[in-house]
């Protein structure tokens, strides 16, 4: 369809129409490919894929040819969307289309069948099973086998992922942009150069509290593992961090806290004594939003979802929330494990659910988050009122534990969010220089560990050479999927959590503030929740906070015992890497 400068409206309806039902078709195939993988399904999402991203990029570049000066503002905002809606462009040949849409399955593909026989074992284990390793182990050197053996993973992921670049790219320059990184940081109704000053600015104001987090861990471990393993100054090991990616290190708790320190209760404890099965974590994340005066989940969203890991077939485990029909078919894809962790992964996962079902009644190009940060912080901030008074309420708890507890409880939540916080900026600031150029495939492995050590001032266990490729060992880079919505997310979730416990008339410390059962809160997030993305972010982080910016304070003030308490630990140890 030829744009007609007398009827943009007309065009954009139509636009969005096609759009909606490729969208739909293509949700769907995508769907059976995560929860089925095979050769078969793999090739008809990968083709559903490229049909919708070619038909985005037509509509797009047609739009282009609108008369900007006749738009109302609607249609305007429209028209930036439809250019902005989708993460990876396709180049006008066709043939390259479908190339690079196989490209994304075949790395998705490959990092999901991913396994490593463990060290002094016979079989062969998946991410779950090696990150249980990391998690639990304490031996160094079965810690690097299960790092060592998940990382290998990328190997094969690096020839695609070259190609990729260079399609990927080629479409967004079609589209009018630098390169795909510059398309992703358009979306922040900002310019590109401007948002990678934003992301800077909440990475400093927030970084000394993650500076001494990571010097009381690094001293922690030091004194585990010895000096040979851990400096006193310089990088922590990757492999003794607990997790994967060192995204998160909530998995050492037991071995850098202080002895009889703890939060007052174990959440995966009492959930497996408790005989919990997936299906009841569900539920207990869903009465939470019913609390705040939310419907419930529709019956569709039992009968389809995917709780548990199949035994008979290849599936995606990356716990995911779907909205395949753009209204209430609502599903989550996950391979539930009874842990605290999980139960919050839960709560995470429904507030995309209920996200997307709140601005389900607007037109298809606004039916989406504020920007993407916002849309993963709704569920986490949800999560930041599992605090033990609302485990008391729904009877996980017997008593609140004594308040003395409390820095056991910010501790074992800082090694999560807060040593998130570099990681989830590095993974885009990393891609948005490859795509960019500026990192060549020669220097692909070489700079991730250098922008990783300054950043998280976190070192791999071993040499890493340009044979491997540790960056395609992390979902979200084999996917195709932006990361800077979750260093986002762990600014904003703090500061939606600081304004709702405002608005319950919250006097005590923040950590302890839950809105749970509160519709006043519920009335205030369903407010920002069903504009989608019809405005600017800042009218809709206005809407539930009353600000305009963006603001790391939120986190700060959550965690100003914790950061009080870590500066008295390592005033005589060395801060820094």
């Amino acid at each position: 369809m030829t744009p007609d400068a007398t009827a943009p409206g007309s065009f954009l309806r139509s636009a969005e129409a096609d759009l909606l039902q490729l969208s739909i078709e293509t949700g769907r195939a995508d769907w059976v490919h995560a929860t089925y993988i095979t050769d078969d399904t793999q090739t008809l999402a990968a083709k559903a894929n490229a049909r919708l991203i070619a038909a985005t990029v037509r509509w797009a570049k047609q739009s282009m040819t609108l008369p900007t000066e006749t738009l109302t503002p609607e249609e305007r905002r429209k028209t930036r969307l439809l250019r902005l809606s989708l993460p990876l462009v396709a180049p006008d040949d066709p043939k390259e289309g479908e190339r690079l849409a196989a490209m994304v399955a075949e790395m998705q593909g490959t990092y999901a069948k991913g396994r490593h026989v463990p060290l002094g074992t016979t079989e062969s284990v998946d991410l779950q099973g090696l990150s249980r390793i990391l998690t639990e182990s304490r031996d160094p050197a079965h810690l690097e086998d299960a790092w060592s053996g998940w990382h290998r993973v990328g190997r094969t992921i690096r020839d695609p992922f070259v190609r990729y670049v260079q399609l990927a790219n080629r479409g967004a320059r079609e589209l009018g942009f630098d390169d795909t990184g510059a398309m992703w940081r358009s979306k922040y109704d900002m310019s590109p150069e401007e948002f990678t000053v934003e992301v800077e600015r909440l990475w400093n104001q927030v970084r000394p509290l993650y500076e001494s987090l990571h010097a009381y861990t690094r001293m922690r471990l030091r004194e585990t593992y010895g000096p040979d393993l851990v400096p006193e100054r310089g990088p922590i090991p990757s492999h003794l961090l607990g997790n994967m990616w060192a995204q998160s290190w909530e998995g050492i708790f037991p071995l850098v806290a202080p002895p009889n320190m703890d939060p007052g209760f174990d959440l995966t404890k009492i959930l497996v004594d408790r005989g919990t099965s997936p299906t009841e974590m569900v539920r207990f994340a869903e009465r939470f939003f019913v609390s705040l005066g939310l419907d419930p989940l529709p019956p569709s969203f039992w009968e389809r979802s995917m709780l548990v890991r199949p035994r008979d077939r290849e599936v995606i485990c990356h716990a995911s929330a779907w909205d395949l029909d753009f209204v209430d078919d609502l599903r989550i894809k996950m391979c539930i494990e009874i842990t605290g962790e999980d139960f919050q992964t839960i709560h995470h996962e429904l507030g995309h659910n209920y996200y997307q079902r709140a601005y389900s009644g607007q037109s298809f190009l606004f039916r989406e988050s504020a920007h993407d940060g916002f849309h993963e912080a709704i569920g986490d901030t949800v999560g930041l009122s599992v605090t033990p008074e609302y485990l008391v309420r729904i009877g996980l708890l017997d008593a609140v534990p004594d308040a003395q507890r409390d820095i056991g409880l910010l501790l074992q939540r800082a090694l999560e969010k807060v040593a998130f916080l570099p990681f989830g900026l590095k993974v885009d600031r990393w891609r948005w220089e490859v795509f960019a150029g500026r990192i060549s495939p020669s220097d692909y492995n070489r700079t991730w560990w250098e922008m990783t050590e300054r950043y998280q001032g976190v070192r791999a266990p071993s040499t890493r050479g340009e044979t491997e490729f540790d960056p395609g060992a992390k979902y979200h880079v084999s996917a195709n999927v932006p990361y800077m919505r979750y260093f986002l997310a762990h600014i904003l979730q703090f500061q939606f959590h600081r304004a709702l416990a405002r608005t319950i008339g919250h006097t005590g410390p923040l950590h302890r503030a839950s809105i749970y059962g509160s519709k006043e809160a519920g009335d205030r997030m369903r407010a920002m929740l069903e504009m989608g993305a019809r405005q600017e972010w800042p009218d809709a982080l206005e809407a539930l906070t009353g600000e305009r910016k963006m603001d790391g304070q939120g986190l700060l003030d959550y965690f100003a015992p914790l950061q009080h308490w870590l500066d008295d630990q390592v005033r005589s140890a060395p801060k820094g890497w």
